[in-house]
């Protein structure tokens, strides 16, 4: 049973120290990247929530959501769009290659899913993410969940959204 929890002083190292396959490097940052974003995110008055993935008590994974202004995402003309500006983010999702290939991606997803509809921050129609074109496993799994495609990129990325109103597409 996939659980999300907060960062904390006892699992931040080992969080830091989850690791994806080599050839994935590319299309995920480090996760203590991520703590640092989030951290910087926080302290500008917007919203990150890092969160370590769990299987019972065994440390699996890192996800990160936000809602609102996220890092320095832009849309096209470099203007953040209303998707961006008004809707949850799935701004990272990383399980480790020890534990790739059993399902928890998608059951990662479904469990962050199910925390944006309790509205941390507050309520929202959609929840978007972004994944680099050549990451045809990550697409593949975002379909699968119920995201679609835009047609729009973030830096160079491909944004897909799920209708959290629909339960996706």
């Amino acid at each position: 049973m996939i659980r999300l929890e907060e960062i904390t002083n006892q699992n931040v190292w080992k969080v830091c120290a989850l690791r994806p396959f080599d050839s994935q490097k590319d299309f995920v940052a480090e996760n203590v990247q991520s703590l640092a974003e989030a951290y910087a995110t926080r302290n500008e008055g917007h919203n990150a929530l890092p969160l370590a993935v769990y299987d019972e008590n065994v440390l699996i994974g890192f996800v990160m959501v936000g809602k609102g202004t996220v890092g320095n995402g832009t849309v096209g003309n470099g203007e953040e769009s209303a998707l961006i500006r008004d809707n949850y983010c799935l701004w990272r999702l990383m399980i480790d290659r020890n534990f790739q290939g059993r399902g928890y991606g998608r059951q990662t997803v479904e469990a962050v899913l199910a925390l944006v509809r309790t509205c941390p921050f507050g309520p929202a129609e959609k929840i978007w993410l972004s994944y680099e074109p050549e990451n045809t496993r990550a697409r593949d799994l975002y379909r699968r969940c119920g995201f679609a495609e835009t047609g729009e990129l973030c830096e160079g990325e491909i944004i897909a959204v799920y209708d959290l109103r629909k339960g996706g597409k």
